[in-house]
């Protein structure tokens, strides 16, 4: 009797730290989901809008590796590791906003289909961890799209955020000449427009792209319980490598009598079923099994100081001096998920040549001219090895005039490596006068955070006249637009009043327009304004 009052306090115990865990993991997500809504289109950036890149280890450090710097943004990413190396992958399981997501996301046959995948899958993300640092040695941070944090605020910056405004705009537009609902619509523009619901309505290239990827990653779930987390994800792949030697960790005591509950109940099959092994590598710290052993067969315990290196030498079962009992059992080697060094070589030449190729292409030849970087880039090769493809810079835009990046056409791969980094489409939205908060909000420092004085007089273009398509120089129309909105002190658009013959043979007046060179700075509100249908007559190309 006292043994089962023993086990089951033991258990009730643990029932209540996984409902603190389920808390937490509530908490995290909705103030994750906060800060992507407190950072929308904002011209003043809010303190922690960046806080969660700051915390990813993945991010830090291939960025700092890519850029050979210490970037200071980023040293919160060691209370991560830290928190790895105390406890295991507690931020797969407790933390992560994806991990949480896609926790919550089962379907009925999960458990028939997962029986035959094979845990050599479990390789990917370890495959596609050393193919990220293997081309950050090089300067290249082209795979950090597969980030699950970038990936999770991209989707949601481009794709989800645009579409649940254009549906509420819509909804609106259809209830507000009905008197009833005028008073519901008025409070939702007063009170939700500009601090929930974005003032312009974002528009962004690749929507569909990028939602389709992550709602494959979602679907994934249909083969295995956080199909993402087990198999692809690079960030938990880092992490798994550090719970190799974390100090505190669930391990299955003599106790154990072998009933597979606790098989059963992990759902990421961190403890294999032949030898009843934990795999810290694997465990995210989810407390399931501990809450679900009715013999008290699994507990936290600290790895031995003194069998801390036998320990990683694949020695099991280290006895106890001064006894015959065995320590409790901690998992042995490798299951087959971590590569083995022909494989880690393989993977690092194949990323090397990669890059290679990608940097060999037209691409040396000089950058497009139409590709624009946000303000203050002087330095492509240093703003791609610092840029973690986060998109938290095009969600702050309030013009969504940041677009993601993507090779423009077939014949122009050699963007591939700047894919999905912020480029500026004056077209879509331009780089309005009075704001810097992409600078602001970069959480690596690949836009630099300028003032606004400084950001005012970065050149990141120049607006030039199409004379073929411009109103007053091709058809004899009078347009000053692109004069009238130029936003520097001294106007960089001038017109000149010339004598002209319009489509009825008249002499009349006009003001063309024409560009100063040196007082441009290609902010783009010309082109976005210009009334023609199509592309317009004053364009903005790279400087």
């Amino acid at each position: 009797m006292s043994k089962w009052l023993r086990t089951t306090t033991r258990t009730q115990s643990w029932a209540h730290w996984r409902r603190v865990r389920q808390v937490i993991q509530i908490l995290v997500f909705i103030f994750f989901i906060y800060l992507l809504f407190a950072a929308l289109q904002r011209r003043a950036v809010f303190p922690l809008a960046d806080l969660f890149f700051r915390l990813n280890p993945l991010a830090a450090f291939t960025t700092m590796l890519a850029s050979r710097s210490w970037i200071p943004r980023l040293g919160l990413s060691l209370i991560t590791v830290g928190l790895t190396l105390m406890i295991g992958r507690v931020w797969c399981g407790w933390l992560c906003p994806l991990g949480t997501l896609l926790e919550w996301i089962t379907f009925r046959n999960t458990l028939r289909t997962t029986a035959i995948l094979t845990p050599h899958l479990r390789k990917l993300k370890n495959i596609l961890l050393w193919a990220i640092l293997s081309m950050a040695l090089f300067s290249g941070l082209s795979l950090l799209i597969f980030d699950p944090l970038a990936l999770f605020t991209r989707t949601m910056t481009t794709a989800i955020i645009p579409a649940l405004n254009f549906a509420v705009t819509t909804l609106e537009k259809v209830l507000y000449p009905i008197p009833i609902f005028q008073p519901l619509v008025s409070w939702v523009e007063g009170v939700l427009r500009g601090y929930v619901l974005p003032v312009v309505q974002p528009t962004f290239a690749q929507n569909i792209l990028i939602i389709s990827f992550f709602t494959a990653i979602l679907g994934l779930n249909f083969l295995a319980d956080r199909f993402w987390c087990r198999y692809l994800c690079p960030l938990g792949a880092l992490l798994g490598l550090l719970s190799r030697i974390s100090i505190f960790r669930p391990v299955i005591s003599p106790a154990c009598n072998r009933c597979g509950r606790c098989v059963s109940a992990c759902r990421l099959d961190a403890i294999d079923a032949r030898s009843y092994r934990i795999n810290p590598s694997e465990c995210t710290v989810c407390l399931d099994c501990l809450v679900t052993c009715p013999e008290g067969g699994i507990a936290f315990h600290p790895l031995p100081s003194t069998h801390f290196l036998k320990a990683n030498k694949n020695l099991i079962v280290p006895q106890i001096k001064g006894g015959n009992a065995p320590l409790p059992t901690i998992f042995k080697g490798n299951s087959g998920e971590f590569l083995s060094r022909r494989e880690a070589l393989q993977v690092f030449a194949f990323s090397t040549v990669s890059l290679l190729f990608l940097r060999s292409g037209i691409a040396i030849k000089g950058q497009y001219a139409r590709f624009i970087r946000p303000p203050g880039v002087d330095d492509e090769a240093a703003f791609l090895a610092r840029c973690l493809r986060c998109s938290q810079c095009m969600k702050i835009c309030p013009t969504s005039g940041l677009q993601p990046a993507s090779p423009p056409s077939p014949q122009s791969w050699g963007e591939a490596e700047g894919i999905w980094s912020p480029r500026l489409i004056p077209r879509l939205g331009y780089c309005d006068y009075g704001c810097n908060a992409c600078g602001q909000i970069c959480p690596s420092g690949a836009i630099p955070p300028l003032s606004l004085a400084e950001k005012r007089t970065k050149v990141i273009g120049l607006a030039v006249v199409d004379r073929d398509r411009c109103l007053p120089w091709a058809s004899a129309i009078p347009c000053i637009v692109c004069e009238e909105m130029c936003p520097t002190p001294e106007k960089a658009i001038r017109l000149e009043e010339i004598p002209s013959t319009n489509s009825n043979g008249e002499i009349v007046m006009l003001q063309q327009p024409y560009v100063l060179k040196d007082l441009c700075i290609g902010c783009g509100i010309c082109e976005y304004r210009c009334p023609l249908v199509g592309e317009a007559a004053i364009r903005v190309i790279r400087q």
